[in-house]
């Protein structure tokens, strides 16, 4: 909690006026204890799990032509109700496991350091330790998800996260119960090791929560943001994951595509996308000559004669 009580009683501790965003935080958090602060985490979990999803499911009950041609595996729609089991399974999960998790985290919050003052982050301090916690949370997560697709951690846990080959966004945090607390570890190992502000830790699990949905949603959107980023797996390269299932050996990374590259776990990912794309290249060949074929019979029968002969 705030030593200030008021606005006038903190610029005239710190000898200075405030900025507007020192201002709002000091109305918003000045009578919130740190350890209520620390709780809008589970808010914000059940909160942008049920918004951010919500495009993905219009766009997959709306069976729009035009968007079906973004969907990774088109042959395979969730209905209304597959959906919504989906989603309440999953907020089981967050109530009765990471709710509580989050409720007994918090000495260990405070003693890492996550600061709740008025030295709010600038904008580049905000970026690059978000940028921080993404590598370091792609890096123990690519090594933690390589050991669930062992024999043991499939079959005893990864395997319910697997029950959807063709992954939806809602199912983004469906897993076993000990794998969402195990993959939590490396998402709370970043801000362990480089504290920050608690806005920066909200903001990092609600960027997190994110790009997972995206991940799993299902769709390739070409003019999705993310896109621009770099070394960015997306929706298109986790969806192989899901597609090969078990016994899959590839795209283990969670959202950048380094890993897999240095450690060779890309390769199976590579040439089904090789293939596809001589599959593609041949299917045009044969249409065009189709097409070809067809504008010849035409004017042979308009002139009366074969030019096919």
């Amino acid at each position: 909690m705030l030593p200030y009580k008021s606005l006038q009683e903190a610029e005239a501790t710190l000898g200075r006026e405030l900025t507007v965003a020192q201002k709002l935080w000091l109305n918003y958090s000045a009578n919130k204890p740190d350890y209520i602060l620390h709780y809008h985490n589970i808010m914000f979990l059940i909160i942008f799990y049920s918004i951010i999803p919500l495009p993905y499911v219009f766009i997959e009950l709306s069976c729009s032509k035009k968007m079906d041609r973004y969907k990774i595996q088109s042959k395979i729609k969730k209905s209304f109700w597959d959906m919504f089991n989906c989603y309440t399974d999953v907020m089981q999960i967050f109530l009765l496991v990471v709710g509580p998790l989050q409720l007994f985290s918090y000495p260990t919050i405070k003693w890492i350091g996550i600061r709740t003052d008025l030295a709010l982050p600038t904008v580049w301090e905000m970026f690059w330790q978000l940028l921080v916690y993404a590598l370091i949370e792609d890096y123990f997560n690519y090594w933690i998800h390589r050991w669930l697709h062992s024999k043991w951690g499939y079959q005893k846990i990864h395997h319910v996260h697997h029950e959807y080959a063709a992954p939806i966004g809602l199912a983004a945090p469906y897993a076993h119960w000990a794998e969402i607390l195990i993959l939590g570890i490396p998402s709370f190992l970043g801000p362990a090791l480089v504290p920050g502000h608690i806005i920066t830790y909200w903001l990092w699990f609600i960027l997190r929560q994110m790009e997972a949905i995206e991940t799993h949603s299902g769709y390739e959107i070409p003019w999705s943001p993310t896109k621009y980023i770099p070394f960015y797996g997306g929706a298109e390269y986790h969806d192989y994951h899901h597609y090969a299932g078990g016994q899959s050996q590839s795209n283990f990374a969670s959202i950048f595509t380094y890993c897999d590259y240095i450690y060779g776990t890309d390769k199976g990912y590579r040439c089904h996308k090789s293939i596809l794309k001589k599959v593609s290249i041949g299917n045009i060949s044969m249409l065009i000559l189709l097409g070809f074929e067809v504008i010849v019979r035409q004017l042979s029968y308009i002139h009366g004669f074969s030019i096919m002969d």
